[in-house]
């Protein structure tokens, strides 16, 4: 059985943070260095993901997972956020349904660097 973590950020398009993990658990070596984990589940039916998985991933205490069985592995994915829909002008937009947490700058401007990055490496 594999276990098999997609985009682990509650929306939005996998950031590069998140391939560089897929890709490395996928077959467990980076650079030469094995980076799979292994870890139990107790008889609670409760199972850790090792700290810099969680840390890799932005897998925060608390979130909301989903976990399903898909191809053959163990999928876990981030629950997705509830959204009401709302009438903007001519336009129907989905808006969360609780309050959320804004982004800092700092965090859009680390996205917007990343992505920046990995978009230019992918085009070469």
């Amino acid at each position: 059985m594999s276990i098999v973590f997609f985009n682990v950020h509650e929306s939005g398009p996998p950031c590069a943070s998140c391939a560089r993990l897929r890709l490395r658990l996928a077959d467990g070596i980076n650079y030469g260095i094995f980076t799979t984990m292994k870890t139990t589940i107790d008889h609670a039916g409760r199972l850790v993901i090792p700290k810099d998985i969680r840390r890799e991933s932005g897998i925060k205490p608390g979130m909301p997972l989903e976990v399903r069985w898909e191809k053959g592995a163990l999928a876990i994915t981030p629950a997705p956020r509830e959204v009401k829909h709302e009438r903007k002008g001519r336009l129907l937009v989905a808006v969360p349904a609780k309050d959320t947490s804004r982004l800092s700058a700092d965090t859009v401007e680390r996205t917007r660097k990343s992505l920046r990055k990995e978009r230019s490496s992918d085009a070469v």
